[in-house]
């Protein structure tokens, strides 16, 4: 096993991780009701092109992190967790540009003027019940998730092992899956943007 990369002090890591998970949560609602109307010289929607690419290489990384940690191979483990919160920063800050910039698309709104009529909610059918089951499950765990990730790394880091794998039993497929439902959203939801 590893020795701790961090001291252990629950108490200050839980204040962290709480406050840190809190902004972030507050940051990307508030920030989500906002558009800001700013000529880039630019499609604004490679934001979302780049957070679909790191999302998906954050499923990949997870998927690499579990086989290094099956295989008894914790350093390497280590350091695709490590690399998977690394990317997962750089993707928040990609989504709250998109967000910022490009403001919000509608599934089906096939002439993008930001409502879906009866007209088009028949063109795409029950494709639309599917898209939207797939985001908000997508959106409810993206939300809760931050925390959990947080201090499944923290119990890593502090060398705490048996905490550390028993929160990974919850987080690691969650992650897993809100890494791998934001490119479908995409991909589904990409044709639709103006």
């Amino acid at each position: 096993m590893l020795k701790p990369s961090i001291a252990k002090n629950d108490r200050l890591a839980n204040w962290l991780i709480g406050i840190f998970s809190l902004v972030v949560f507050i940051v990307v609602v508030v920030l989500g009701k906002f558009k800001l109307d700013v000529a880039l010289g630019f499609d604004v929607h490679i934001f979302a092109t780049i957070n679909a690419f790191v999302n998906a290489s954050i499923a990949l990384v997870l998927v690499a992190a579990l086989v290094a940690v099956k295989r008894k191979n914790y350093e390497l483990h280590k350091k695709f967790m490590m690399t998977a919160l690394v990317l997962s920063i750089f993707f928040l800050l990609s989504y709250i540009a998109h967000h910022l910039l490009a403001g919000e698309a509608k599934y089906g709104d096939s002439n993008h003027d930001g409502i879906v009529d009866e007209a088009e909610k028949l063109a795409v059918g029950a494709m639309r019940i599917v898209y939207l089951v797939i985001l908000i499950t997508h959106i409810i765990l993206a939300a809760i998730i931050l925390p959990f990730i947080l201090f499944t790394a923290y119990r890593g880091l502090t060398s705490e092992f048996p905490a550390h794998k028993k929160l990974a039993r919850i987080t690691w497929p969650l992650w897993f899956y809100v890494a791998v439902t934001g490119p479908v959203v995409y991909f589904m939801i990409s044709p639709y943007y103006n």
